[in-house]
């Protein structure tokens, strides 16, 4: 095999075009060989296999600086830049390559930790800006594709690279798809320049300011090998713009592009993957329900931004719901403020994010939504620490960044009742917006009554009265709470046990009333503790004799961590957080 000798891309300058595509044949079947195994990016890596040879072919990395979007294309990149045994080796070495340019990984050609999207040619105009000012001439190349283009940062950094007006290679890698399908005005554009070759009268890209050219064969080497030759080492900002296949040389992934986008280890003969136990999800119970409620609700509607699936809302969902789904694309800034306009409007709006998304757009939650104080509705989904675990994608910051937010009320539902008890009051009241922190440790069943209706100020619900040790357990750490409390109980400690629902301000009363008969209260929330839930009531207790015991995971970025040593780490399995509490009565 080529690749297995491939030290880095100065080993492919002696090779033949018919030997480079041999290289692109087992790069795809590493990319395979991995992601079949170990799980991944599978349509995106496959789509650009061909072109991430020709670039390396080329142009003289690492001098001259590639920037990949969201990186979830990367893997060719991987490939051929000396890291071959995270797709060709053992399990223990595939663990060892991360999902995403990483520079902490590769430094001398990864030049920047990259998972969220829209962001490469706003990273690159800054390596531009540097390259001008210190009077070199490397190449910079941005990478960007896959929806990423419906993103705001995209059309900023569009923006300055035209106003820079100095040389920046901007590939656009047009696959067709973001996540799912498209959404947005310029993709029609690039549509109908799909449809002309790149001929088309109207030219987004030439309207900014853009030299361009287009290649409809975006994954045939030779052809990208005579285009990137003929942009190299330009003086002017230049879009290439390249027609590919998402899943290309995977038949599956290219029959269901959406599906294959991301993927669990499957058999590489066939594309089958195991049997999954069934189980609920509030993807599918949220979906069922929305579809429900928008029988008789017409003002109802579901927003998603790039990734449907957050929501429950699959392909045959999305043509169910109509016009009362509306998916804007790779683009939250836009789903936060469309929704305060439609909420403003009297729609019912119900926006649902993954919770490392969510801190895209925090100035719009601020600014158009909260200062305007319109009753949108934001579900914030795998909030915790069970859920995605890269660096780029960690779920632990939602709690603090939307706390920090005035005339926003956060609820943290403990159980699925709870939950869409939640959600219809959320969506019914009139006065505030309102999030939502879906459980993200399973859907949990109660069979006690759950309260229907909410308030605008904070009031604390008492699971259990007890004295001495109260612990106040938030969300999905709400069961842990529970453990906790039997666990004291079994060592004598009758705790009291209290679901706090809201996240985002103290119930005094309630706080108040502790003093009495308890010493130590313990706080336990499923995220950054600084900033967070717990560090308000500590500062709330702070001139009184309580002592506070804050439970949650230290600030940091973390990067593809065990999720029961992130918890041992933060003393937050069950059996340290009894022992802390007894350290502390001693």
């Amino acid at each position: 095999m080529y690749i297995e000798k491939i030290k880095s891309p100065a080993d492919l300058k002696p090779l033949s075009i018919e030997a480079l595509k041999i290289v692109a044949d087992e790069t795809r079947q590493a990319v395979l060989n991995r992601v079949s195994k170990h799980g991944g990016h599978v349509g995106p890596n496959l789509g650009f296999v061909e072109a991430t040879v020709a670039l390396h072919y080329v142009f003289d990395t690492p001098k001259d600086k590639l920037v990949f979007d969201v990186s979830h294309q990367s893997y060719p990149h991987k490939v051929l830049t000396g890291r071959v045994s995270g797709f060709l080796g053992d399990l223990e070495a595939m663990d060892a390559i991360s999902g995403y340019s990483s520079p902490t990984e590769c430094p001398e050609y990864d030049n920047f930790e990259v998972g969220h999207t829209s962001t490469s040619v706003s990273l690159a105009t800054g390596l531009q800006k540097a390259r001008d000012i210190k009077g070199t001439n490397e190449n910079i190349i941005a990478v960007i594709g896959d929806g990423s283009l419906s993103g705001g940062e995209a059309f900023e950094g569009l923006d300055e690279a035209s106003e820079l007006g100095t040389g920046i290679i901007i590939v656009v890698n047009d696959n067709e798809m973001s996540i799912a399908e498209n959404h947005g005005g310029i993709y029609k554009n690039l549509r109908a320049l799909r449809e002309s070759h790149g001929t088309c009268e109207h030219n987004w890209f030439k309207a900014w300011g853009f030299e361009y050219k287009y290649l409809e064969d975006g994954n045939d080497v030779a052809k990208l090998i005579e285009l990137f030759r003929s942009v190299k080492g330009t003086d002017k900002p230049t879009v290439v713009h390249i027609h590919t296949e998402k899943g290309h040389g995977f038949a599956p992934a290219v029959a269901n592009k959406e599906a294959w986008h991301y993927g669990m280890p499957f058999n590489i003969e066939d594309g089958s993957r195991p049997a999954s136990p069934a189980y609920e999800s509030y993807e599918q119970l949220l979906s069922d329900w929305m579809l429900e409620e928008m029988k008789t609700d017409k003002t109802l509607v579901a927003v998603t931004s790039g990734t449907p699936s957050v929501a429950g809302f699959t392909p045959e969902k999305r043509i169910k719901a109509g016009k009362q789904h509306v998916d804007v694309g790779i683009a939250e800034e836009q789903a936060v403020a469309m929704i305060s306009g439609m909420a403003k409007g009297g729609l019912h709006p119900v926006w649902t994010v993954f919770s490392t998304f969510i801190q895209r757009s925090y100035d719009q939650i601020a600014q158009d939504l909260c200062i305007n104080s319109n009753p949108a509705v934001i579900n914030v989904a795998w909030g915790g620490t069970a859920s995605m675990n890269d660096i780029t994608h960690i779920c632990l910051f939602d709690i603090p960044m939307l706390c920090s937010i005035p005339n926003l009320i956060y609820l943290a539902p403990t159980t699925c009742e709870e939950y869409f008890a939640m959600l219809r009051w959320a969506i019914q009241q009139d006065k505030k917006p309102i999030a939502l922190r879906i459980p993200s440790n399973g859907v949990n069943h109660t069979s006690e009554a759950v309260d229907t209706m909410y308030d605008y100020e904070p009031k604390y619900k008492i699971m259990h009265k007890g004295s001495k040790v109260a612990i106040i357990a938030a969300g999905s750490f709400y069961q842990k709470g529970e453990n906790v409390a039997r666990l004291l109980a079994d060592k004598g400690i009758d705790a009291t046990l209290i679901n706090p629902r809201y996240l985002n301000a103290v119930d005094a009363n309630t706080l108040n009333a502790l003093k009495d008969d308890h010493e130590l209260v313990v706080t336990l929330e499923d995220g950054c503790k600084d900033g967070g839930f717990g560090e308000r009531i500590a500062s709330y207790y702070g001139p009184t004799d309580m002592k506070v015991l804050v439970g949650g995971v230290k600030k940091d970025l973390y990067d593809r961590f065990d999720l029961q040593q992130l918890l041992s780490d933060n003393h937050l399995q069950d059996e340290q957080i009894v022992d802390d509490v007894l350290n502390i009565l001693l």
